[in-house]
């Protein structure tokens, strides 16, 4: 298993563990640690996605696709 996995995977289940711990231990209340949650969700997996789901986009062509004058073929008429 690759390093990056593990520590991804690590990660995911310190985070609820830390949640629930902060609302137990220190009585920090439930919407508190939702609300949090949920706001840094979205950046997080923007982050998370840009990381481990590189773009493929040295494989598509940037050269000019060629106009064709009609929609159509002359034959389809």
């Amino acid at each position: 298993m690759k390093k990056s996995h593990v520590l991804l995977m690590l990660a995911c289940c310190l985070i609820p563990i830390a949640a629930l711990g902060a609302v137990f231990l220190f009585n920090v209340p439930v919407n508190t640690v939702i609300l949090a949650g949920v706001a840094l969700f979205c950046p997080i997996s923007h982050l998370l996605m840009m990381r481990f789901m590189p773009g493929e986009h040295a494989a598509h062509s940037h050269e000019a696709q060629p106009t064709r004058s009609r929609p159509f073929p002359a034959e389809d008429l």
